[in-house]
């Protein structure tokens, strides 16, 4: 049996409601994609039924013949193709198949982090307390993505809404991620109706 990485965090973690609403979706597939050939980013995003995001720091999202999938752009090669869980390996052969010979890789990265989405009128708050971002709706409106840290911790982030963050945080610093959640949430807790 496979535990998630925040399991033992639940109850702490629902605690934090109204305040703040966190959910773990464990086990997501997740593929590191490096190609810069344009040529090859559309063929990759054809073949995936997802089209690779056209501008640095967005995600694209979709749903084909994988269910949803998210592509997110974290860096000028770079990209993070997330899926439902188990279908790395048919994703991989996917997008190798559609890279062909050009010059790029495609890495299979599922089990270095885990997703933990954050909803209610304070996240923005919560997350700049320890996030340097700009997370003002005007700087990072819904669909931005970046890289960056979050209370020390390297983190990508995803604004997916007004109200709504996604953080992909690497497994191992989790936990550490949950209890900074729950300090960070105390002010908004005790305002909270």
């Amino acid at each position: 049996m496979t535990v998630s990485p925040l399991a033992a965090w639940r109850g702490r973690l629902a605690a934090l409601a109204p305040a703040l609403a966190v959910a773990e979706r464990p086990f997501r597939s997740q593929l590191t994609v490096r190609a810069s050939e344009p040529s090859a980013i559309a063929a990759m995003g054809s073949a995936l039924g997802v089209v690779f995001p056209s501008v640095p720091c967005t995600f694209t999202a979709g749903s084909g013949q994988f269910g949803d999938v998210e592509v997110l752009w974290l860096g000028p090669d770079e990209f993070l193709v997330v899926a439902a869980p188990d279908l790395q390996v048919s994703i991989e052969e996917v997008l190798r198949g559609a890279l062909g010979s050009s010059r790029g890789s495609v890495v299979d990265t599922s089990a270095q982090r885990t997703t933990v989405i954050l909803e209610g009128p304070h996240v923005r708050d919560v997350l700049a307390h320890g996030c340097s971002v700009d997370l003002h709706p005007s700087a990072a409106p819904a669909g931005t993505c970046v890289q960056t840290l979050l209370a020390r911790t390297g983190i990508i982030l995803q604004v997916t809404g007004p109200d709504r963050c996604t953080v992909l945080v690497r497994s191992s610093f989790a936990e550490y991620l949950a209890a900074w959640l729950s300090d960070a949430c105390v002010e908004y807790q005790a305002a909270a109706p």
